[in-house]
């Protein structure tokens, strides 16, 4: 039934005009705004991604988006730069960077305005 959809994921965030500052700006994504609903166009387009506001938003407790870096050193550093704090979790062990280095994927996270937790990853 749904073989062939071209299905796409969403999230909620407080505010869109935040998300979109962030997501735009701080992250250089290219959105739009249509009918008061945030798209992210990922993957110069081939996958859009909703951001829907919900005064009563909630963040989720979990990585809502990934995104795959060559060199996450360099990512995580330019996402410092531009004021994005790198999360740092209590049983991860995490470098200076607040990279996790062991267990999988090089990965450090962060949260946009509404709080969604996000990543960069690096295989």
């Amino acid at each position: 039934m749904f073989k062939d959809t071209k299905a796409f994921s969403g999230f909620a965030v407080p505010d869109i005009d935040a998300a979109q500052r962030f997501y735009g700006d701080t992250l250089g994504i290219e959105t739009s705004v249509e009918h008061g609903l945030l798209t992210l166009h990922l993957a110069g387009g081939a996958r859009p991604t909703l951001a829907y506001p919900k005064p009563d938003h909630t963040p989720a407790a979990y990585t809502i988006l990934n995104f795959p870096v060559d060199d996450i050193e360099a990512a995580v550093d330019e996402l410092v730069s531009r004021g994005v704090e790198i999360l740092r979790y209590d049983g991860f062990q995490q470098d200076e960077r607040g990279i996790m280095r062991e267990g999988g994927p090089l990965i450090a996270w962060f949260t946009d305005p509404g709080g969604n937790v996000l990543s960069v990853l690096q295989d």
